[in-house]
């Protein structure tokens, strides 16, 4: 073997022990001909110290080496003398005295330091991701990324779900994104599409009478990159039959309060999760997927704003559009350069501008006098009508109130920014808090107004709330409520999902709805539908994204950093440099001819 022990395990209890190690070097300290070597491997990082008076070989070897070689060390385990202990590293308490070196492999010098700080450029970092990949803070993403799949496999393997796979070279159907299309060789013309989801899959194997099945499924979309989007990603795919909402909700809820209690027991977590309605999350935070590790919840004030003379919520009103705001407590002494940044944020969100009123002095509002009221121009009201606001809004002296006016869903939209930003502002979130909540009934439809049709607020086969399948031939399909429900934590959504629809006439009922003719369904969809004719079960599930997950509980920005081999936010592999141009000998194997070279 060629390492008898690994470099983080080695303990105060090993003292005289004889190891043999192996793994890269990392910092290298020449102390008046004694050397001082960090020897790492995945388990972690031990000091080895080479002394020419009693391993000479091995210390004249300790003298060429370099960061990143890779080296076989043969030594005895001693503790560290009194003082020296480093208590940054689980293995401070002692060190490796050499007898043995051996190179295993040179290495280049690194394009950026292997260190647990280093900075580096991420393109640079994704360029060389072999190399980034052995930065201590990479490795720990990963290895709490292998314990949250394995603490779900176990979870559902315990309460008798079947993993099963489902296939990656599928047909293209709508999921809400482009797909990516895969073109056959031995049916030219004809393509494969990689799946967004296993979406028709997971509810064929319910009609196939599994009744219980998961999947950490790769999914697929053609889409805009973001911090928190990649082109492949990973989610938990779980489907369950004879189920209702709350049986789905529950799970998810016992799933996530165990492997977060588990895997990452410092997280404060907030139990049980809320349950909020899609209407009182867009009323109360502006957006279906709010953080509520912090309050600053909206208040609709339309009626009240339509009182006054500024043009701007007048002509709002008149317009059916609506005034709302929110209170920043203890926030009247914002200056007026940092309300200007405010409505710099708000323009820059798309709004047309933020209108502010910062009360200050003492008593009650309605005593403070017009100099303690500093509100912007146009909103110059007696005191009673800013006493009437802020009963509205629960303002009191010494808050800011924040108000903009808009059509929905755009003013809802800028809300929602403004909220962010001034909780980041004033650093309300707590780093280390997990506000998980579940919002429910989500409208079935809404309106593309680009395209002047219906589209599915999830997808298609999300089944209508109870008791409303006959709105489905009325004319106010956008207040039709469905079965989904989505679970969202810090201001992202961790997953969607929906009770289905399991019968063919309320199926194609919808397709129709969303512009389906009869023979594009029979297409798209008629391998679905034909298997509801065969007594399909009551059946629904939910996708978490597994990448997101992760991200969130590592405290990162991006999920690039806990996936092994991500794009750029351009789509782009640096490592292997794709995607590029293939041959020609390929495109004529697929029939395919390329009309316009790319530039």
């Amino acid at each position: 073997m060629l390492r008898s022990a690994d470099c983080g395990a080695l303990r105060g209890e090993n003292a005289g022990d004889q190891v043999t190690l192996a793994g890269w070097i990392g910092r290298r300290r020449d102390h008046g001909g004694i050397i001082f070597l960090d020897l790492r491997d995945r388990s972690g990082i031990v000091q080895v110290v080479f002394n020419p008076e009693t391993a000479a070989d091995a210390s004249r070897i300790a003298e060429e080496v370099r960061p990143e070689w890779v080296v076989q060390v043969k030594g005895t385990v001693k503790a560290r003398p009194q003082g020296s202990e480093n208590p940054a590293i689980a293995t401070g308490d002692v060190e490796v005295m050499a007898s043995e070196l051996t190179v295993l492999n040179r290495s280049l010098t690194p394009p950026f330091y292997i260190e647990e700080d280093a900075e580096a450029d991420e393109s640079l970092r994704l360029r060389y991701r072999y190399l980034d990949l052995r930065r201590p803070p990479m490795l720990r993403n990963l290895i709490l990324r292998h314990k949250v799949v394995k603490y779900i496999r176990d979870f559902l393997d315990q309460r008798d779900f079947l993993e099963i796979e489902t296939p990656i070279l599928i047909k293209s159907t709508p999921e809400g994104a482009r797909d990516f299309l895969v073109p056959s060789r031995m049916q030219p013309g004809s393509f494969y599409a990689l799946p967004q989801s296993p979406q028709q899959m997971k509810q064929l194997l319910m009609v196939a009478g599994i009744e219980r099945y998961f999947q950490i499924a790769r999914c697929f979309r053609d889409e805009d990159l973001r911090a928190d989007r990649q082109l492949e990603f990973t989610q938990l795919d779980l489907e369950m039959s004879f189920v209702e909402e709350n049986d789905i909700l529950d799970l998810t809820e016992e799933l996530y309060t165990g492997m977060i209690e588990s895997v990452t027991p410092e997280k404060k977590l907030r139990k049980p999760f809320p349950r909020i309605s899609y209407d009182e999350a867009m009323d109360r935070y502006a957006t279906d997927k709010p953080d509520l590790r912090f309050g600053l919840e909206m208040t609709d004030v339309s009626d009240l704003a339509g009182e006054t003379e500024f043009r701007v919520f007048l002509s709002t009103v008149e317009g059916g559009g609506h005034i709302k705001g929110f209170v920043v407590p203890g926030q009247a002494q914002f200056t007026t350069s940092q309300v200007r940044d405010l409505e710099d944020a708000a323009k820059a969100a798309g709004a047309g501008g933020l209108s502010y009123i910062r009360y200050r002095g003492g008593g009650t509002v309605g005593q403070q006098t017009g100099e303690d009221i500093l509100q912007s121009a146009g909103l110059r009201m007696p005191a009673e009508w800013h006493q009437r606001l802020a009963d509205r809004m629960g303002a009191g002296p010494g808050d800011l109130v924040l108000l903009m006016a808009g059509p929905q869903p755009r003013l809802n939209a800028w809300l929602a920014v403004m909220r962010t930003h001034v909780g980041d502002l004033l650093k309300l979130p707590d780093p280390d808090e997990l506000a998980f909540a579940f919002i429910t009934r989500f409208p079935l439809f809404e309106w593309n107004e680009d395209a002047k049709r219906w589209d599915s607020s999830h997808h298609p086969f999300t089944s209508p709330a109870e008791g409303q399948e006959e709105e489905l031939d009325g004319s106010d399909l956008g207040a039709i409520e469905s079965k989904a429900y989505d679970l969202v934590c810090n201001g992202s959504e961790l997953a969607s999902g929906s009770i289905r629809i399991h019968n063919r006439r309320l199926q194609e009922k919808v397709f129709e709805i969303l512009g389906y003719s009869k023979e594009e369904m029979n297409s798209r969809f008629g391998q679905i539908l034909e298997a509801f004719e065969y007594g399909a079960p009551p059946h629904g599930g939910i996708a978490p994204g597994i990448d997101r997950l992760v991200a969130i509980l590592c405290g990162s920005p991006s999920i690039r950093d806990v996936i092994a081999f991500p794009k750029t936010q351009s789509g782009t592999d640096l490592l292997f440099d794709a995607p590029t141009p293939v041959s020609q000998s390929q495109l004529d194997e697929l029939s395919l001819r390329i009309t316009e070279q790319p530039g």
